[in-house]
């Protein structure tokens, strides 16, 4: 995959974090996650798992702050999972994924 030429001198080009941040108001990315994620522990059943694939902090933030304050999950992965630099060198968007898991257990198993 060819790269813009400033990618090797500057690092990304400087408007992707202007743009990024327009896309998440516009698309109500930070609502939508913060709607659905209950809405999937609610599809659960006992044993079932809920897998998030962050690509920025706001929504990694808000994924672990949701599974560590849900009492019905229990959390598969105490740090996020970030793609091997393979996978990044095959794809580059990959690089900034941070991967998050959670089972979900009677309410009586955490308590114990």
């Amino acid at each position: 995959m060819s790269r813009a030429p400033w990618d090797d001198v500057r690092g990304p080009h400087p408007a992707r974090r202007t743009f990024q941040a327009l896309r998440i108001a516009v698309n109500r990315e930070l609502e939508e996650l913060d709607a659905s994620l209950p809405q999937a522990v609610e599809l659960l059943a006992p044993g079932g798992r809920v897998v998030v694939i962050a690509y920025h902090s706001l929504e990694d933030r808000r994924v672990k702050r949701f599974v560590l304050e849900e009492d019905r999950l229990r959390r598969l992965t105490k740090k996020p999972m970030r793609p091997s630099p393979e996978e990044i060198e095959r794809n580059p968007r990959a690089r900034s994924a941070k991967l998050r898991a959670a089972e979900r257990v009677e309410v009586a198993e955490v308590a114990a």
